[in-house]
């Protein structure tokens, strides 16, 4: 029997829940939020589906969970510049969300944004081992990634490491041609602002990350060992230390198997260091 938590159930957990359910990934659900309301509608909108779920609200479930995935808090909005400025927000959802995960030795696997900073801070705080600490995002971004190559009839795989937000960092040395530096700041432009366009047409984005979540999902629990980017605690790779960030990582049962350290040219490796400074300064400030 395969248990998934899902902390936030709201557009994006709960269509999680929902996906990981219909494809037959797990057998068992418990739901949480802090709206009593939407908690119990969601999980009544699920029974109703009639699929063979149980399906629980008890938090102290939670703990017994084979895969927890953190989605609670507030998403980004129009209004909301980038994913950084929602900390002071969603930090609180962090912090409700440590009690809950005492004793947990599932795989975590933080979607709440910022991102990258709430991986770190739960991380720390809840003493879950880095290895069984998964950051969502490297996923969709790659896939955002390729969808801009595609519009330029660039071919290659899309690889995107670095921070979920305006740090993020294109891998253009892995495609198959060179791509010229006003092309790749262009790219770069491009993807800082690529959700916005669905976040003000319906209010957020749920398809491509609900569908690459369920993906990071059926990694770990098929033992998949597959190579995908997501964010992990660093401890010196690619020179960094003291944040989450998005690297190539093996993935399987037990969480991160491995993280890959890849060759990255000039271009690459300035914007990962920036994107190390500036993640690892909101890190040490929110676990401060």
């Amino acid at each position: 029997m395969v248990r998934l938590a899902v902390v936030g159930v709201g557009r994006i957990g709960g269509e999680v829940a929902y996906l990981a359910s219909a494809l037959g990934l797990v057998d068992e659900l418990v739901l949480y939020d802090s709206v009593p309301e939407l908690l119990q509608a969601q999980a009544l909108d699920l029974r109703h589906t009639g699929l063979d779920i149980e399906i629980g609200t008890s938090k102290a479930d939670i703990r017994d969970a084979d895969v927890c995935l953190f989605s609670a808090g507030l998403p980004r909005n129009p209004a909301v510049k980038t994913r950084a400025d929602l900390l002071s927000a969603n930090l609180p959802a962090a912090s409700d969300c440590v009690g809950m995960l005492r004793d947990f030795s599932g795989v975590l696997i933080t979607v709440t944004n910022p991102m990258d900073v709430n991986n770190y801070f739960l991380h720390k705080k809840t003493g879950i081992p880095k290895a069984r600490c998964i950051g969502f995002g490297g996923q969709l971004d790659s896939a955002r990634f390729g969808f801009s190559l595609s519009a330029r009839n660039i071919a290659g795989v899309p690889y995107v490491l670095g921070e979920h937000g305006d740090h993020q960092v294109p891998v253009f040395s892995r495609l198959e041609g060179a791509v010229a530096g006003p092309v790749r700041d262009e790219i770069l432009a491009e993807l800082r602002g690529s959700s916005m366009a669905v976040i003000r047409g319906k209010g957020g984005t749920v398809f491509g990350p609900a569908f690459h979540m369920t993906q990071l999902l059926r990694m770990i629990l098929t033992d998949a060992q597959k190579t995908t980017i997501c964010s992990c605690i660093l401890d010196g790779e690619y020179g960094l230390s003291g944040c989450s960030l998005g690297v190539p990582a093996k993935i399987g049962r037990e969480g991160i198997l491995k993280i890959e350290e890849w060759e990255l040219d000039a271009w690459e490796k300035r914007q990962m260091d920036e994107a190390g400074s500036f993640v690892c300064a909101l890190s040490q400030k929110a676990v401060s």
